[in-house]
């Protein structure tokens, strides 16, 4: 649950801000990014996604660089910024959450194969969850999972939730919280795996049977550790924020920090709206503006937000 998560922030706030690295007096790194070769939002090879065109230019930058206070403000000072050829973008905060948009859409996608959709899914269980794919990883991928890791301290820096669905597994691994092992078992990648030297020659008895059940939890618990793929990840993350922090926090509180609510409050929104010189809440046509948004679905009011965040 979240206990004290308010008291949690603040404490992680000040730490994050007595943790900068990069001073005012520093220029933000830059990236140019290609539009082009996410033309219609298909992307042709996981080289021109996003992810890895900004993977690729910020892996010659130190993570010292990419440490900055806390975002606020208008504009605020973000790890990067960003630039898309062929366009003449003012400011840095709606490129910047636009960049982190599309990310997380190609890392939830097919496209680039660090996430895996949770098997579970295919039976109504843990429906639209991501695990980290449970496979040996190459140098690149661990590059990659690294690179991950970083976007997720620079998130909770730029203070920007990230569109992420993960499975509660991957929260609880980060912060380092050991697994609820159970008995129920799907293969995650489809591969058929030997739970014991020579398994495929020994057959299931009711004899062996605990043994076999054993055998499968323990690949579960594997699978969903990751443990290259998370320490790569940590590792990243470690290089923007202090792994510390990660001790005071449960993992569904790292999951909001980072995150955020899944849904949309209106009644918070209204609350937290600031009218310009000359506008009131009771003039007609602001109240006709909240009603038309209480008509909204949530995706219509996701659709409004990045509307309105210059996205």
């Amino acid at each position: 649950g979240l206990i004290f998560y308010d008291t949690k922030v603040t404490v992680m706030n000040r730490v994050l801000n007595a943790t900068v690295q990069r001073t005012a007096d520093h220029a933000a790194p830059e990236i140019t990014l290609d539009p082009l070769e996410i033309v219609g939002g298909e992307i042709r090879s996981s080289e021109n996604s996003y992810f890895c065109q900004a993977a690729r230019q910020l892996a010659c930058v130190p993570s010292s660089q990419l440490c900055v206070k806390l975002a606020s403000g208008g504009d605020p000072t973000y790890a990067f910024n960003i630039r898309f050829t062929g366009e003449e973008v003012h400011g840095t905060s709606g490129s910047f959450r636009h960049f982190l948009w599309q990310v997380c859409k190609e890392l939830q996608s097919s496209s680039l194969s660090l996430l895996l959709l949770c098997p579970s899914s295919a039976v109504n269980k843990n429906k639209g969850k991501y695990i980290l794919t449970p496979s040996p990883i190459t140098y690149a991928e661990e590059q990659l999972f690294h690179f991950f890791g970083q976007l997720l301290g620079i998130a909770i820096r730029a203070d920007v939730p990230l569109p992420l669905d993960l499975l509660p597994s991957f929260w609880k691994t980060l912060v380092g919280e050991p697994l609820d092992p159970d008995f129920t078992y799907l293969t995650m990648t489809g591969e058929e795996v030997e739970l014991c030297p020579r398994g495929r020659h020994i057959p299931v008895a009711w004899e062996n049977k605990d043994v076999y059940a054993a055998a499968i939890q323990s690949l579960r618990m594997r699978e969903l550790q990751t443990p290259e793929c998370m320490t790569a990840v940590r590792a990243g993350l470690g290089s923007i924020i202090p792994l510390q922090l990660l001790t005071t926090l449960t993992p569904l509180e790292m999951e909001l920090r980072t995150c955020g609510l899944p849904y949309i409050n209106l009644e918070f929104l209204k609350a937290h709206t600031m009218y310009q010189v000359g506008l009131m809440e009771t003039d007609q046509h602001i109240e006709f503006f909240w009603s038309a948004l209480e008509l909204f679905t949530q995706e219509e009011l996701c659709k409004f937000i990045k509307f309105a965040c210059n996205q």
